[in-house]
């Protein structure tokens, strides 16, 4: 919703590995001709460097030309290298029913560490020579989740106790690993210009970047953060990056100043993760979850292919099927399955064609003429995407969607951009309700909708929408919104208007 958006958004998702599909991608750094300003960078030249239908993962730079990252095939896991001068791309470990992650170069070395998991399913560091092939154990005693080289002989690790991660220091030299600190995040890093590493600490129920002096033991708060948050890295000693969806944020732990680096508009990019920093610091590299519209174009072509197997593929185990708004039809992918099994039988020339699409991170919403028995049928189907799975399915059924129905929702999206409280306030019914998805309801009546758009249009005049794309099913209007001000960044949302006896009698937002 337009109010819900005009606040700066600065969300991060919290989410465990998941072995979707992911994508490695590489940028150049441009940086400004005033060398003074280390705020004022550039993003350009994005390049698909993993480029697999399968999970690519924890990219580190091994030099300024070469990117290491973990890539899946056949089901197994390797360490694969990215030459960005030759744009060619190699394997640097082939272990046979084991699998490696979190590759990083060993100081002062041709060598790399990595995560190995054994076939016997213990999870040990290993060094891997790329000179020989040969590799060995670094660290038998403690599973090692993620880590950061300090110098040649002492690591900080990420290590796995029950179902959190504890800081250790370890000595290569005299075989010590030192618990630090407890609960923390999988992001380490070296502090540029400084004898100091940085990790995310969760500690005590807040959320904080903290930095470790590896010789002394001294942990310090640098900076308390409103929220949870997973990766991060550092582009100069003042400067951290941090993924924010489709967008990378900058924060300045000297001023505490937060902006937008650049936001994406690449479909291929979708939720980011994973970010990291060349050497001479002309490259950004980091991962990117597999496009929604990507999983849903997918099943779509399975449907049309009437092949029922791979069309479930790309629903969650739990995917719940409804009627939108809230009409459960059926739960679970098996129960999917059944059904489209039977119906690909009894219709083996259905087909669906896509009228229009509108998407908004992990949400995608089709409208769709499916052929059912040589009857065309009109429909649009909402989607909710997570982790590379379709987790829920919404139905919206109705013919071609009216003038009449279009033009009240026209009419209230004009009033709000001329700040027309009362004739904005009149498209609504009276017993107007406001929901945001999946159901939880922040405007109940006409009443408080008038206070809060009253307030709204009083302190923010400047506040602008447009509409970047519209569905009508029935009574039922999809609106993709893009809000904009004078001072703030643009922000989209998916907002659903549902409309009787001529007012909007029910409005559900969809912000993500």
């Amino acid at each position: 919703m337009r109010i819900l958006l005009y606040t700066v958004l600065f969300f991060f998702l919290i989410a465990v590995q998941a072995q979707s599909n992911t994508e490695v991608f590489l940028v150049d750094i441009i940086k400004s001709n005033n060398n003074n300003n280390n705020n004022n960078i550039e993003l350009a030249n994005l390049q698909n460097i993993s480029n697999n239908e399968a999970h690519d993962n924890q990219p580190n730079f091994f030099d300024a030309n070469t990117v290491m990252f973990s890539s899946t095939r056949d089901g197994q896991t390797d360490i694969r290298g990215y030459g960005i001068n030759n744009q060619e791309t190699s394997w640097l470990t082939d272990t046979p029913f084991e699998n490696e992650y979190s590759p990083l170069k060993i100081p002062n070395s041709e060598a790399i560490s990595a995560v190995h998991l054994d076939n016997d399913g213990l999870q040990r560091l290993y060094q891997y020579d790329l000179a020989n092939g040969t590799s060995k154990v670094l660290l038998k005693e403690i599973k090692v989740g993620y880590n950061v080289w300090f110098n040649s002989t002492i690591l900080i690790s990420s290590v796995l106790v029950n179902d959190k991660m504890d800081l250790v220091v370890s000595n290569l030299d005299d075989n010590s690993n030192i618990t630090v600190a407890h609960d923390v995040g999988r992001s380490i890093h070296k502090i540029p210009n400084s004898g100091l590493v940085s990790f995310i600490s969760y500690e005590n129920n807040t959320s904080s970047i903290k930095s470790l002096d590896p010789i002394s033991g001294n942990i310090k708060t640098i900076k308390s953060l409103p929220i949870p948050i997973k990766d991060i890295c550092w582009l100069v000693d003042n400067i951290v990056l941090i993924p924010n969806g489709k967008k990378i944020v900058q924060l300045n732990i000297n001023d505490d100043n937060i902006s937008v680096l650049y936001s994406f508009k690449e479909k291929e990019i979708n939720e980011i993760s994973r970010i990291s920093i060349s050497p001479d610091n002309k490259h950004l590299v980091f991962v990117s979850e597999e496009s929604p519209e990507i999983i849903v174009q997918k099943q779509v072509e399975a449907y049309n292919k009437g092949n029922w197997e791979e069309f479930a593929s790309y629903f969650s185990e739990n995917i719940t099927v409804k009627n939108f708004p809230d009409d459960t039809l059926y739960e679970g992918n098996s129960k999917l399955k059944s059904n489209y099994k039977q119906f690909f039988s009894d219709n083996p020339k259905s087909k669906i064609k896509i009228v229009k699409r509108i998407s908004n991170r992990n949400i995608v919403i089709d409208e769709e003429l499916i052929t059912i028995n040589g009857e065309e049928h009109h429909q649009s189907v909402l989607y909710k995407i997570n982790k590379g799975e379709i987790i829920s399915m919404y139905f919206i059924r109705g013919k071609q969607g009216s003038p009449k129905v279009e033009a009240i929702v026209q009419k209230q999206f004009d009033t709000w951009n001329e700040k027309d409280i009362d004739n904005f306030v009149k498209t609504f019914s009276d017993d107007i309700k406001v929901y945001e998805f999946q159901n939880k309801i922040y405007v109940d009546g006409q009443k408080q909708l008038y206070d809060i758009f009253s307030e709204l249009f009083t302190s923010s005049p400047d506040l602008h929408c447009e509409i970047s794309n519209r569905i009508i099913i029935g009574n039922t209007v999809i609106d993709k919104e893009v809000i904009s001000d004078k001072t703030e960044d643009s922000h989209e949302a998916i907002v659903i208007y549902e409309v009787e006896n001529g007012k909007i009698f029910r409005m559900t937002t969809l912000n993500n």
